[in-house]
């Protein structure tokens, strides 16, 4: 396969007229991923190169061979920090031993999208990561071929070895890396054959394990910086409050206190991103010398609010939820054939409504961003999703120019979506401007969780009509959330189904909302797959036999011209984890469920097991078929989807941030229940449907369907349906 290079000429393929003495800003995984003892002895003993030679923007070579590749994108436990340097290593034919993996600031003259949401970092960069490795291969061939005065076309590469085999001549990449940089870069570069993968496929060890094991710095709280005094904001109270006053007089002699001051967004002439996303624009600041010193000072702070706009309840919430979806909007999402009619004629008609609350992210790292602006320049390094939105932010709020604002990555404890608005990072910007000074800013538990861009609380109607012959003949599916539908009006079943309706409906709230692990997702695959198998229980059907049947139309008759999926990716994970789960072969005290959906490009099919103990139900052991395409690294994948399991089963059944006169009721993980170690699954097992297709997402998927697959083991082992999130709440009667 061959891949034009010439679009990438100017950013990250551009080579680089500077040999040696290039720069390592770090050595994160050279002795951590060496498992033996006597290979640590040898790497170890392997000095650092002399010299560095930039080959591309993606990586460099040094003259012992040693090879730094650098991650483009933020990593958020995603794995993306070793996946995207092990695609570049693939194509270089390269030894990962010889590895060193380097975190890239953002830079968007030689890096492209570095951003870390919708499971799209390896899929987006999949084809450009290729194209850089395979390209300095080939800068490497021809200067050995130079060298040797042989074709190029008669040399081979193993393992950072260059071989020309008729003459017995090899060279290491490090001995002709100084000759390759000056190379012309291909017009067009021929890619590996998956079927010659050596690196990609492999489970490969998190280059951060060793730090993350032994508590190194890492992590965004983990920076320090000659000076750095600390800070910490205060918001409104509640939303639709705004702040009226404080006395700064209270806390300012108190030790160790610099200064209390007020920041404010709402700066004349900046144009807000769809990133900049704070319901209180306006917040008090508290600077000081150390974190226990701020903390104190923001206890003792007297603060006055006053209200600015309507405050609003979780339970009027969803009761003007439950009014507009009474009415049918004016235009519908998606229509096939003649709903009405089919409803109208149809031999039985299920119905049911499902509802979610709010979530907050709850990242375990609390949000924290460092800042040092000065006259001529802003630093910043953090945990960010958007650094590329971030940056016109912060140049348009201190005013300086983009290409005066820096920002560096540093590993995220935790993100779902939370650290895609990067108001805190702006936040640390404006402090350190009026202190002229370094500052880490850092929120507490309760900051976070009481001011957060919360998971919009949803409802959604399902009604599916069935023939004589328990045939699907109509399916009408009316969505309704807090700023947006949760309804995707193209997926499944769309398709499959001749007489079909999709309707949305919005409402509006001053409580701020946005994406949260798997955006809509998360509730619609859960109320969509429990509805399913309450359509398959009155036909009387099998529920993934009753799938089945429906993916065979939807590929063989497929009913519209839109549909988001392929039939016959989605049959193939329901077949492969009904075949490894053992469906059909009951065993008593298991109480079983089934799913499957598809998001973020990619399929997942689940089949859950529920046990009882002492009455409670438990969840046993989850069976998951993936097909996400080619699998870059399965050590990886399988942590993503183990997590996304695991963070599903949680908040279907415990989390909910609910609302009383603008008041978020939960602070702290005393009142936000997440899941507990002892209720995560015994056992997950996660089989990947093999094929060649380019890699997909990963981050998201596993998560909604599991919401799905639980209600209906749930269904079983109670013999009552769960509508309402979270279930342990909802089901006091059958879970207590």
């Amino acid at each position: 396969m061959k891949v034009k290079t010439q679009h990438n000429r100017r950013s990250f393929l551009k080579v680089s007229a500077a040999a040696g003495g290039g720069l390592v800003l770090g050595f994160s995984w050279l002795a951590g991923c060496t498992p033996a003892e006597s290979e640590i002895a040898e790497e170890v003993a392997r000095q650092m190169p002399d010299n560095w030679f930039d080959i591309n923007g993606f990586l460099k070579i040094g003259d012992n061979g040693l090879v730094t590749i650098m991650s483009p994108n933020p990593e958020i436990g995603q794995n993306v920090k070793t996946a995207m340097p092990m695609i570049v290593a693939e194509e270089l034919d390269v030894a990962w031993e010889d590895v060193i993996v380097e975190q890239a600031g953002l830079d968007t003259n030689k890096f492209t999208r570095q951003l870390a949401g919708g499971s799209q970092s390896i899929r987006h960069g999949w084809q450009s990561l290729r194209m850089a490795g395979a390209t300095a291969r080939h800068l490497l061939l021809v200067a050995a071929a130079d060298k040797w005065q042989v074709p190029v076309e008669e040399l081979t590469t193993d393992k950072g070895l260059i071989t020309h085999a008729a003459t017995g001549q090899s060279i290491g990449y490090g001995e002709i890396a100084s000759a390759a940089v000056g190379m012309e870069v291909p017009e067009e570069i021929a890619l590996k054959d998956p079927a010659d993968f050596k690196i990609i496929g492999k489970r490969t060890k998190n280059v951060d394990g060793p730090k993350i094991v032994k508590g190194e710095p890492l992590f965004g709280l983990d920076v320090e910086r000659e000076g750095m005094l600390t800070a910490m904001i205060i918001h409104p109270p509640a939303f639709g409050m705004k702040l009226k006053g404080y006395d700064a007089s209270t806390v300012s002699s108190m030790p160790g206190i610099r200064k209390v001051f007020t920041i404010n967004f709402d700066k004349e002439g900046v144009e807000k991103q769809w990133s900049d996303t704070n319901a209180f624009p306006e917040l008090v600041a508290i600077v000081g010398e150390t974190t226990w010193q701020v903390m104190k000072a923001k206890k003792a702070l007297q603060v006055e609010w006053e209200q600015d706009s309507f405050p609003e309840n979780s339970i009027e919430l969803q009761q003007a939820l439950e009014a507009l979806m009474e009415t049918a909007p004016k235009e519908a999402a998606r229509k096939d054939g003649d709903p009405v009619g089919a409803f109208a004629g149809a031999a039985k008609v299920i119905e049911a409504t499902y509802t979610a609350p709010f979530l907050a992210h709850n990242t375990m790292e609390p949000m924290n961003f460092f800042a040092h602006v000065t006259a001529d320049h802003a630093e910043l390094e953090g945990p960010i999703q958007t650094p590329e939105f971030l940056r016109p932010t912060v140049a348009a709020m201190v005013g300086l120019p983009e290409e005066k604002v820096s920002i560096m990555m540093t590993r995220m404890g935790g993100g779902f979506g939370r650290r895609l608005y990067g108001h805190f990072g702006t936040e640390a910007a404006l402090i350190s401007k009026e202190m002229e000074a370094p500052v880490k800013l850092v929120y507490t538990r309760e900051d976070d969780m009481t001011q957060g861009t919360y998971r919009p609380d949803y409802q959604v109607l399902y009604r599916a009509a069935l023939n004589e012959e328990n045939q699907l003949i109509g399916f009408h599916v009316r969505g309704a959330g807090t700023d947006g539908s949760p309804v995707f009006a193209n997926r499944f079943p769309a398709g499959a189904v001749d007489n079909y309706l999709a309707e949305n409906l919005e409402k509006t709230s001053n409580i701020s909302t946005g994406a949260w692990r798997a955006p809509r997702s998360n509730f619609i695959a859960g109320a969509e797959q429990a509805f399913l198998d309450e359509v398959a229980e009155a036909a009387g059907k099998d529920p993934i036999e009753f799938r089945l049947e429906l993916f065979d139309r939807a590929a063989k008759q497929p009913v519209g011209k839109d549909n988001d999926y392929e039939a016959e990716r989605y049959a193939g994970v329901l077949k492969l984890v009904k075949e490894k789960a053992g469906w059909g072969t009951e065993r008593a005290g298991v109480y079983r469920g089934v799913a499957a959906y598809y998001c973020h490009n990619s399929y997942v099919a689940q089949v859950v097991d529920v046990v009882m103990e002492k009455d409670r139900p438990k969840v046993d052991k989850v069976w998951c078929a993936v097909d996400c395409g080619i699998v870059v690294n399965p050590e990886g994948a399988i942590n993503q989807i183990e997590g996304g399991i695991i963070d599903g089963i949680g908040h279907a059944m415990y989390s909910a941030i609910t609302f009383e006169n603008g008041q978020p009721q939960q602070s702290n993980f005393d009142k936000y229940r997440l899941i507990r170690h002892n209720e995560a699954p015994r056992e997950i097992e996660v089989f990947f449907v093999e094929n060649g297709i380019d890699p997909t997402g990963l981050g998201e998927p596993s998560l909604p369907p599991v919401i799905g697959a639980l209600a209906n083991a749930l269904a079983k082992a109670t013999g009552q349906r769960l509508y309402h999130q979270p279930f342990e709440v909802n089901a006091q009667e059958v879970l207590g």
